[in-house]
Parts: structure tokens; C-alpha cells; sequence
């Protein structure tokens, strides 16, 4: 899983997520936008590009911190990854 702010210093959030769901490589990998932007055409721009989940910050770091070990606990131990070749272009 990665987490993306939306706001790097020298690159756009939203360019890196859309360079990681094009590259076959990268595309499969979850992304989470953890970021300060309220702007509601970041969070829509976010989804468009295919990311798993926005957050707007501040959050509670406790409650952050529990929850992003659940996800893990399901990408790790629930989840069924797609096979290596499900992205190579045919």
C-alpha cells in the first residue's frame, strides 16, 4: 500500500498516482491519498486516476495507526492478489 500526499514538494500527487496506474508494474498496488486538500476536484481527480481510498487531514494518528493495520492485516492475509501476468499487455 502506498500513502500519497497530494501536495510534494517537487511533483504533483496526482501525477505520481496517474504515472502508477498506467505502468503495469505499479498499477496493482494500493493507493491511499493521505493529504491536507479540501479541494473537492483533487478528491474527485483522485478517484478518476484509481485510488483506494482519500483522507483529509489532520486525523486522529491513534485511530490512523489502527486502522491502516487492519488494512494491512487484509491486503496481506484476505486479499487475493491478481496473477503476475493479469497486466501485460496482450
Amino acid at each position: 500500500m502506498v500513502l500519497l500526499d497530494l501536495k510534494l514538494p517537487k511533483v504533483d500527487g496526482l501525477e505520481v498516482l496517474k504515472e502508477m496506474k498506467k505502468n503495469p508494474r505499479t498499477m496493482s498496488i494500493p493507493v491511499v491519498i493521505l493529504t491536507s486538500s479540501k479541494e473537492e476536484k483533487d478528491m474527485v481527480s483522485g478517484y478518476q486516476l484509481g485510488v483506494n481510498s482519500y483522507i483529509q487531514k489532520p486525523v486522529d494518528f491513534e485511530q490512523f495507526r489502527e486502522t491502516v493495520g487492519q488494512v494491512g492485516l487484509y491486503w496481506l492475509v484476505v486479499n487475493e492478489p491478481p496473477p503476475q501476468n493479469a497486466f501485460r499487455p496482450k
